[in-house]
């Protein structure tokens, strides 16, 4: 046991944990920050938003799972509060720290307070207030183990004084924990014998399974897993956006993404599956395309550490409650040899969609339109991307095109992606660049994400971190066409482009001001050539690709053709 000040305990114990940054807006534990320079190694990052600093941490915490650590003082409690809402969606383990209410100020209208505690309560798996220094330990311990255990999430300490002063000034008697990295998955839970065996027999006797990988196999390592699964079955495999890289898209048995963001071949097939496997996903409304893909009264086998989620939304749900790489080296092992010929037509006829889908969206692939269309620059990207590139997608169209056209096949490439906050991609790539210095980081966003936390570009350039970060700047934010065009009587019309367009700027040259290298793109020829620039450059490099302001992203559900072709087949 030591006398430690609050600083001191939180700079020491942070580091213990493996924190290697903290992300903040100033004025906050100040005397936290100069412990943390004089005995850690850990950066400090100063951002230009508070949402921007949640989301750094939020794109560190899923770029290696270990929680990242964002900070401000009660004045911008508020404005931290609102960006852990995407690292709650996106089941990303985040501790926020933030200054609170003096006792003697509580009620006295003091300048610029508020009770901003309660905003936290619906954005975080736990949130807890510090009045006094010696209960820093156990609730500092308790943060990291909610944000790491069982399904990861943000959580919340609000330590007391506007700037966090009275906790980190005031002394304790502690003892500092022995270096050991927090990081999901915190603890492993082993699946139930019996609820195996039901899942075993259940896909044994399916003659038309799909598995879909999702999150929960990225966070628990077990993308190997759930591929052995697939060629065990000879089942179709799909991902959800956020499992996108537990599965090499080069792979037979690939189908890619059903529902909302989605490659529309991925839907036919889950729609005409007779067993969807859900593993490590919330079967929400984005992957089922609102629970019509596959209809609430498929029979489903659902594999989540989460009891909570099995049977959520299919009633007729086969449970299977563990950590998704146990629960899948269970399976394995209950299965047995499988004869993955008596399903043979049904890879064919999966295979047939997917091959009836690249033939329909060819011509936009190998368009070589200028402006480019976006189907050219994300399927060329997929050939372009370093191999050990980790792509950070924002949320909208970003996450569309991502969805459908992006493939990553090298398995040293990884995906993660905004949960529905657009303009996260930027910070959040900073955050996992800085996280991840042996990745090359690749931001996808479009200009209506930039320009949420534009300043970042300045913080990029201050720390000179070499990510790279392609716009698809269509000048507008277009993903807005297909909702003002019913508002506005079915035919765009009057002002409408008040609503969505926006004035042609070059982001190439304005990155240049913020001290970013930029590179225009103007045609499809030159975007190889900007990232193999890219990737030499040591710091980092903005990519501005103009394409075709009249390009939307395609929708996911079947057509009345597919439906009379489902019912055919079956």
């Amino acid at each position: 046991m030591a006398s430690l000040t609050g600083g001191q305990y939180l700079a020491r114990t942070l580091d213990a944990y493996g924190v290697s940054a903290v992300f903040l807006v100033p004025t906050t534990l100040s005397a936290m920050l100069v412990d943390m320079e004089r005995e850690t190694s850990i950066t400090r990052v100063v951002t230009h938003g508070e949402k921007a600093a949640a989301y750094m941490a939020d794109g560190y915490a899923r770029a290696t799972g270990r929680p990242g650590v964002c900070m401000a003082q009660n004045i911008g409690a508020a404005n931290l509060a609102a960006g852990l809402r995407d690292a709650y969606l996106g089941c990303s383990p985040v501790v926020a720290l933030t200054g609170g209410p003096y006792e003697w100020s509580r009620g006295r209208n003091y300048y610029q307070e508020i009770e901003d505690f309660p905003l936290f309560k619906p954005v975080t798996k736990s949130s807890r207030q510090v009045m006094d220094a010696s209960r820093l330990p156990d609730q500092l311990d308790q943060a990291f183990r909610d944000a790491t255990v069982g399904k990861p999430g943000p959580t919340h300490l609000e330590l007391a004084g506007h700037t966090g002063d009275i906790i980190e000034n005031e002394t304790l008697i502690a003892t500092v924990p022995q270096p050991q990295i927090r990081q999901t998955p915190a603890n492993r839970i082993a699946p139930h014998p019996q609820a195996i065996s039901d899942a075993a027999t259940a896909l044994r006797s399916a003659s038309r399974p799909v598995i879909v990988s999702g999150g929960g196999v990225r966070v628990s390592g077990a993308g190997e897993l759930v591929v052995a699964l697939a060629e065990r079955l000879g089942a179709p495999i799909a991902t959800s956006l956020n499992g996108k890289d537990t599965v090499p898209a080069d792979h037979p048995l690939a189908i890619g993404i059903p529902g909302l963001y989605t490659r529309a071949s991925a839907n036919q097939v889950v729609l005409e599956a007779d067993l969807v496997f859900y593993v490590g996903s919330q079967t929400g409304s984005q992957l089922t395309l609102t629970w019509q893909v596959p209809p609430t009264s498929t029979r489903v086998v659902h594999l989540d550490i989460e009891p909570r989620e099995i049977g959520r939304h299919y009633p007729n749900s086969i449970g299977v409650v563990a950590d998704a790489r146990l629960g899948l080296a269970a399976l394995l092992d209950a299965l047995g040899p499988v004869d993955s010929s008596r399903i043979t037509p049904w890879r064919e006829r999966a295979r047939e969609l997917g091959s009836r889908w690249s033939a329909e969206v060819s011509p936009l692939v190998n368009s070589e339109a200028s402006p480019l269309r976006p189907e050219r620059l994300t399927s060329d990207l997929s050939r372009l991307l370093p191999d050990n590139a980790l792509v950070v997608a924002d949320t909208g169209h970003a996450g569309m095109w991502t969805a459908a056209f992006l493939d990553l096949s090298k398995p040293d490439q990884g995906f993660i992606r905004a949960a529905g906050s657009l303009g996260w991609g930027l910070p959040a790539g900073i955050g996992a660049q800085i996280a991840r210095p042996d990745a090359q980081v690749v931001v996808f966003t479009g200009d209506g994400g930039l320009y949420y936390h534009l300043s970042e570009l300045e913080s990029a350039a201050r720390l000179n971190v070499p990510l790279t970060i392609v716009v698809n700047n269509n000048r507008s934010l277009n993903q807005e066409i297909n909702p003002y065009t019913v508002a506005y009587g079915g035919k765009l019309t009057g002002r409408h482009h008040e609503l969505w367009h926006f004035t042609d700027i070059n982001l190439a040259a304005l990155a240049e001001s913020l001290g970013v290298t930029g590179i225009r793109v103007t045609k499809p020829s030159m975007l190889e050539s900007a990232l193999a620039r890219a990737v030499e450059i040591n710091g980092p490099v903005l990519i501005d690709v103009t394409s075709d302001i009249e390009a939307v992203a395609p929708k996911g559900m079947a057509t009345p053709a597919d439906d009379a072709a489902r019912s055919a087949h079956k």
